[in-house]
C-alpha cells in the first residue's frame, strides 16, 4: 500500500484553500505523491487537480476512499464534514490526517477513533504546529530545564475578519466561531504543555446574530497547578504569540501556532534567539510524521494522540456550551447564544 518509492500515496478530501497549502507542503516530501483527489462535484475536483496535476479526479468523497490508489487521506473539508469524511475513509481502509478541529464535538472524535481502532487504521488530527521545527526545539528546551518548572503560560490567536454572516467563521452551519477555527490553537498549546487541562472560567463576545463567538478568552489549569490565558478572536488581530513562563526564565514564540522563531529568557542572561526556517510552507512535516507512524506501524502519533484530541473536544464542547451553543453529532444545528 505505497508507491514504488515505498512512500505513502495521498489522497485529499476537498479543495479548499487548506488542502491547497498542504499539497504545497507535501511538494517538500520526496517520498509522498499525491493520486487522487476527491470533490462534491467532477467540475471542482478536476480544477483542483489540475492545479496539482493529480491523475485521479472524483465527483464524491465516497469514489475516493475505494481508489486502489490510495494509502493515505488528509480530509480537508470545512469543520461539520470532518466526522462522516474520515469514517468514509477509515471504514474503507485508508489512514487519515483529519484537518483541525477533528470534529465538531467531543462523541464524533470519540467515534473517529474508535473506526481507526476497529479498522486498524492511523488517524491524526491535522495540529501542523506540533511538528514544526521551533515547535519541536521549543519542547527540547522545556524538556531539558532550560526555564525550570513551568508555571504559567499565554497564547493567542486572531485576526481581523470583515463581518459577513455567509463566511465560514461567522457561519453557524459550517462549524463557525472563532473558538472552534482558532481557539483550538491556543488550546492544543497549553494542552502540550500542562496536560490535562481544567477550565477555571470563560468569556465571550458575540457575533451581530448572536450564533457565534468571534471573541473568547479562557482560563485553565494543568495538572501540576500551573496556569494559563489562552484567547482567539475572528474581529480583532491579537499578539497572536505565545509564552512559556518557568521558575528558572520564559520562551516567546512569535507567530506559535506557523512559529520560524523562538526567544529564550534566561534569568540573569542574555535573550538568545533561535530561527528554525520552513523547508516550504510548515505542512509538511505533519505529512511526514504520518509516513513515519505508518511505516512503523503505529496507529496514533506519540505527539498528537487520540486521547489528546478527545480532551480537546471535551475542552472546546465545554467552553461553548456554556453559552448556550450546541452543535448536534447528527446535523451542525445551532441557536442563538445567550
Amino acid at each position: 500500500m505505497t508507491d514504488e518509492n515505498g512512500g505513502l500515496r495521498w489522497g485529499v478530501v476537498g479543495t479548499g484553500g487548506i488542502a491547497h497549502s498542504f499539497l504545497e507542503g507535501l511538494r517538500a516530501t520526496p517520498s509522498a505523491t499525491v493520486t487522487a483527489v476527491g470533490s462534491r462535484t467532477r467540475e471542482r475536483a478536476d480544477e483542483f487537480a489540475d492545479v496539482w496535476d493529480v491523475p485521479e479526479r472524483h465527483g464524491s468523497y465516497e469514489a475516493l476512499a475505494q481508489s486502489p490508489n490510495v494509502d493515505a487521506v488528509y480530509v480537508a473539508t470545512p469543520h461539520p464534514w470532518h466526522h462522516p469524511n474520515t469514517l468514509t475513509c477509515l471504514n474503507a481502509g485508508k489512514h487519515v490526517l483529519v484537518e483541525k478541529p477533528m470534529a465538531m464535538n467531543a462523541l464524533q472524535v470519540s467515534e473517529m477513533v474508535a473506526a481507526a481502532r476497529a479498522n486498524d487504521r492511523f488517524l491524526m488530527e491535522a495540529m501542523w504546529t506540533r511538528y514544526l521545527p521551533v515547535s519541536r526545539l521549543v519542547r527540547e528546551l522545556v524538556d531539558d530545564g532550560a526555564i525550570g518548572e513551568v508555571c504559567w503560560l499565554s497564547a493567542e490567536f486572531g485576526s481581523n475578519v470583515p463581518y459577513d454572516p455567509d463566511h465560514r467563521i461567522f457561519n453557524a452551519a459550517l462549524g463557525g466561531g472563532a473558538l472552534l477555527d482558532l481557539g483550538v490553537y491556543p488550546l492544543a498549546f497549553a494542552s502540550s504543555y500542562l496536560g490535562e487541562l481544567t477550565v477555571v472560567g470563560a468569556t465571550r463576545q458575540l457575533s451581530p446574530d448572536r450564533m457565534v463567538d468571534t471573541h473568547t478568552t479562557v482560563l485553565v489549569r494543568g495538572g501540576s497547578g500551573a496556569t494559563g490565558s489562552l484567547s482567539c478572536s475572528s474581529r480583532t488581530t491579537l499578539p497572536n504569540r505565545a509564552v512559556l513562563a518557568g521558575s528558572k526564565g520564559r520562551l516567546e514564540i512569535p507567530n506559535f501556532w506557523a512559529a520560524t522563531t523562538a526567544v529564550l529568557h534566561r534569568d540573569g542572561r542574555e535573550p538568545e534567539e533561535f530561527h528554525r526556517p520552513f523547508r516550504a510552507n510548515g505542512y509538511e512535516y505533519e505529512a511526514e510524521e504520518v509516513a513515519r507512524c505508518v511505516a512503523a506501524g503505529e496507529r496514533e502519533s506519540p505527539d498528537m494522540t487520540w486521547a489528546e484530541s478527545l480532551s480537546l473536544a471535551r475542552l472546546t464542547d465545554q467552553i461553548r456550551d456554556v453559552g448556550g451553543l450546541v452543535y448536534s453529532p447528527a446535523n451542525v444545528k445551532a441557536v442563538p447564544l445567550g
